[in-house]
């Protein structure tokens, strides 16, 4: 038997009420794992596109709605071949996103956070592919994401170029080591 559209708006709605939220509250639980206000990050040579910071938190808080209703669109889509295939690749794909500022900030692993935006990258990518056999405007609704992860990709790579010694949290080399007990 075939749902209504009735029905499919509803199915629709409910996994949006479940998937956005997730999607918002994932993204800020990660990025309370590594900030920016460190000195660290503070003393490195920022690239010339690197725009404001509080352009950061607006630009990721529409993003994580989009990418939640996109999800949403998948959910939704009971039945439809490639759903369940686009639904893992999605949650490899946001696990590596949600990676990426714990690395970055975190760890203050600059080539590791390059690496960890070429996974976002390339599995983005993939999941556009199946969401569009799923539902195109799923699709539709990553592509502002995916500009804006080849733009950070882009940013990464450059805060490498300028900053080639701060990888791994050391400047200039020097590395600070403490013990603890005897």
């Amino acid at each position: 038997m075939l749902a209504s559209r009735g029905q499919l708006r509803a199915s629709f709605i409910r996994w949006a009420l479940f998937t956005v939220p997730l999607c918002v509250l994932l993204g800020f639980l990660s990025g309370q794992l590594g900030v920016s206000d460190t000195p660290w990050f503070e003393s490195l040579q920022k690239p010339e596109i690197y725009p404001p910071a509080t352009t950061f938190g607006i630009v990721w808080t529409i993003l994580y709605v989009m990418i939640g209703l996109a999800l949403a669109l998948v959910c939704a889509a009971w039945g439809a071949r490639g759903r369940m295939a686009a639904l893992i690749a999605f949650a490899v794909h946001f696990a590596f996103n949600l990676a990426w500022t714990p690395v970055f900030f975190g760890a203050q692993q600059i080539t590791a956070a390059l690496v960890v935006l070429a996974l976002v990258d390339i599995t983005l990518v993939v999941v556009i592919a199946l969401f569009w056999k799923v539902r195109r405007l799923a699709a539709l609704l990553l592509l502002p994401y995916l500009a804006w992860v080849l733009f950070a990709t882009v940013l990464n790579w450059q805060f490498l170029q300028l900053n080639p010694d701060a990888d791994g949290g050391t400047q200039n080399g020097a590395v600070e080591r403490v013990r603890i007990g005897d």
